[in-house]
């Protein structure tokens, strides 16, 4: 168990370079089980569920190591499709390895994937792309059982599922002729596993926004990827910015890749300047509300970020709305922020929040990742002394968190049990 103890009433002041996207590295080091030669991927993050997920690759027989921000992976030696309990069953992005090992072996079995309890995340979309794709799905006992070489088809998803979208088209790598995917996510994760998969030899184009084609029957090979800036972290960092009143230069910030949040943030009296690849941020005194802002799919607002401007919005003028479009249960974080002496109201998948002109520090827990992050930000804000208990959540999506705003003035220190 860790926690977070962090003296808030800082303006944050510095540069952070931002670093690898954790959610491009998950499905990217599973879509390496495509390929039995040497891959290397540059900018990849040491997060706890980056290291899970080179756990299960070892359990599958892929020889990986650390070269400073580089890793190393060779699947050559893979021998099973089956993954065990423990890990798989721990983390969320387990479940990407159905379409790899169903490309690879014509077989995958793994148990029900874990992750944050932020509601209800059925792989049903993943499940029924890959009976489309001919593939025998079986659910027994807390294991999902796939048996069968995937073959070319099109598949039109319901929602524009992030994972679904990464697992169809990693299985129809692999799969016997052309696969069509109608309704894809848009996220640049996705974009940044199709140019992984690209360069490893295998052949995948948008054809407009609302469809990807995926020609099926290639060999993966050898091949080097740097991945893409995390626009999470990049963001967390911009409202780290802004609700402390500060002035911070991320580097590699990507605008084109927030422009949702960026939106926003110049609603709540925040001045954004864009030079090159970085974003320079100046947060006002206080914030103004937002009126209302609504989670959607890429190019909307993340459902990633909700949990931070929620914390913005508790010390913001006026009244702010916030609906949540994509989990249901991601509002966990308002009840813990009530503690530092926000004032707002749980409606459903609707935050009503009536912004105070000043928090106090107070125990509270991250019950999930992004949430955690929030806690600590309004800590930052805070008067007193905050402690986020559980704050090993945060190690899931932010590499030395604690360390990075202490470089840009943050009184906050980490203390492990």
């Amino acid at each position: 168990m860790a926690k977070l103890i962090i003296e808030g009433g800082r303006a944050l002041k510095g540069q952070i370079t931002v670093r690898g996207a954790k959610n491009a590295a998950l499905p990217i080091l599973a879509g390496t089980m495509l390929i039995p030669e040497p891959v290397r991927i540059t900018n990849c993050p040491r997060l706890t569920d980056v290291e899970n997920m080179v756990g299960l690759l070892k359990t599958l027989g892929c020889r990986t190591k650390w070269d400073g921000d580089a890793l190393l992976i060779d699947a050559s030696s893979a021998r099973t499709a089956e993954l065990p309990e423990g890990l798989a069953g721990s983390i969320r992005s387990s479940v990407f390895l159905l379409g790899p090992l169903l490309g690879r072996f014509g077989a995958a079995e793994a148990p029900y994937p874990g992750g944050c309890d932020i509601g209800n995340r059925p792989v049903d979309l993943h499940l029924k792309g890959l009976r489309a794709m001919g593939v025998r799905v079986d659910e027994t006992s807390g294991r999902i059982r796939c048996l069968g070489r995937p073959k070319g088809t099109e598949i039109a998803l319901e929602y524009p599922s992030v994972g679904a979208t990464e697992n169809l088209l990693m299985a129809a790598c692999g799969a016997e002729g052309d696969t069509i995917l109608v309704n894809p996510a848009r996220e640049p994760e996705i974009d940044d596993l199709m140019a992984f998969l690209n360069g490893a030899g295998f052949e995948l184009k948008r054809e407009g926004s609302s469809r990807i084609r995926i020609r099926g029957g290639r060999r993966g090979r050898a091949t080097a990827h740097s991945l893409l800036p995390d626009r999470i972290e990049a963001g967390t960092y911009l409202v780290a910015a802004a609700i402390t009143g500060g002035h911070l230069v991320l580097r590699g910030g990507r605008k084109e890749h927030l422009s949702a949040l960026l939106t926003a943030l110049k609603e709540a009296g925040c001045r954004i300047r864009a030079e090159g690849t970085d974003l320079d941020i100046e947060g006002p005194e206080r914030p103004r509300e937002l009126r209302r802002l609504v989670t959607l799919p890429y190019p909307g607002f993340p459902t990633d970020m909700q949990s931070q401007v929620f914390a913005l919005c508790t010390v913001a003028r006026g009244t702010s709305v916030l609906e949540e479009n994509v989990f249901e249960d991601r509002f966990r974080h308002g009840a813990e922020l009530r503690r530092m002496g926000a004032d707002c109201d749980l409606r459903g998948r609707a935050a009503v929040i009536r912004g105070v002109r000043s928090l106090h520090g107070a125990q509270v827990t991250a019950r999930d990742l992004r949430g955690g992050a929030a806690l600590a930000l309004a800590g930052l804000r805070a008067e007193g002394i905050t402690v986020v208990e559980e704050a090993e959540r945060i190690d899931r999506g932010y590499m030395d968190f604690a360390a990075t705003l202490r470089s840009v003035g943050a009184a906050i220190r980490r203390e492990d049990e």
